[in-house]
């Protein structure tokens, strides 16, 4: 053998290396960091649902199982979305797209999650929740990224409500019924998807078109986009006050919900007269900081008051 050869077979179980598969790839496909927030609003559900602090076991395995379908649902996500992932800067290294997890293994892998999630909320929590949970899971891993991702500019606006769900499912992990203050929970987040998602949207504007995925700044421009941000971020400050008007939190919750909403405004207003994609993105960050601080302060409300 050449020595040229020889080094390339000193080389070869290196490059192997780089690509063997870890369990982060599998943890990866769970998109954590979206499950994280999700569990965030899940908890403030179950901590809102009763004025005392609801028991460990529901607190322990109603989260369990609401983060194994949300995971599932991500995992379905990143399957579908396989050969768009590929084009986009952001997604393109991901465990399904380079191939370090094939997709029936992936599928195999959400099919386990889901089962298991299923399994802790029907024999630990309650049907509702169960139910309501794989509703969530059904409605973005197959109406929004099977259908709405790809149909509708609208895609977010539609599709967001699947996402809205947790604080809905927390609460009724405690109650076992639905409740007019859960959904407005609900309600909130879906006011705060779409400013949230078509900030982002501005930014990767062009790997989205290169995609094929019509977000609302590829099919009708940034301009069309920021006033839709705009207007959807008042929706959002007038949505956030309800908890205070309807009586579900106090007067602290109304001084925080009205800064951080005055805050998003301030981000949408000045994409909206500057059209700069780095407002653009802060505007995205801020969005994350605006939903978990908000919670917060209606949870320190809710303990301040109870």
């Amino acid at each position: 053998m050449s020595e040229q050869g020889k080094a390339l077979a000193i080389q070869a179980p290196s490059s192997q290396g780089v690509d063997k598969l870890s369990w982060r790839d599998f943890l990866e496909l769970t998109k954590p960091r979206v499950v994280a927030l999700m569990i965030l609003t899940s908890v403030i559900g179950m901590l809102l649902a009763t004025p005392g602090v609801p028991g460990w076991s529901v607190l322990l395995f109603g989260n369990l199982g609401i983060a194994l379908l949300a995971g599932a649902a991500a995992v379905v996500n990143h399957v579908v979305d396989q050969k768009i992932d590929t084009v986009m800067a952001r997604t393109r290294k991901r465990p399904v797209a380079t191939g370090r997890i094939a997709a029936t293994d992936a599928l195999l892998f959400a099919t386990s999650l889901a089962l298991a999630g299923m399994l802790v909320l029907v024999w630990q929590v309650n049907l509702l929740t169960a139910w309501l949970t794989l509703a969530s899971l059904v409605g973005y891993a197959g109406v929004y990224t099977l259908f709405l991702k790809r149909a509708t500019p609208q895609n977010i606006v539609i599709g967001g409500l699947a996402g809205a769900m947790p604080p809905l499912l927390g609460w009724t992990s405690v109650t076992g019924q639905v409740d007019g203050h859960a959904l407005l929970l609900v309600l909130i987040i879906f006011a705060w998807t779409p400013p949230h998602f078509w900030a982002l949207a501005i930014h990767r504007k062009e790997e989205y078109a290169q995609a094929g995925i019509p977000m609302l700044p590829v099919t009708h421009g940034n301009r069309y986009t920021e006033l839709h941000i705009l207007l959807y971020t008042l929706m959002l400050l007038a949505v956030s006050l309800l908890p205070f008007v309807t009586g579900m939190s106090g007067p602290i919750y109304l001084v925080g919900a009205t800064a951080l909403g005055a805050r998003f405004l301030y981000f949408a207003v000045r994409l909206w007269r500057g059209d700069d994609r780095r407002v653009a993105l802060a505007t995205f960050k801020y969005s994350i900081t605006y939903l978990m601080a908000l919670f917060v302060v209606l949870l320190v409300d809710h303990f301040v008051r109870y």
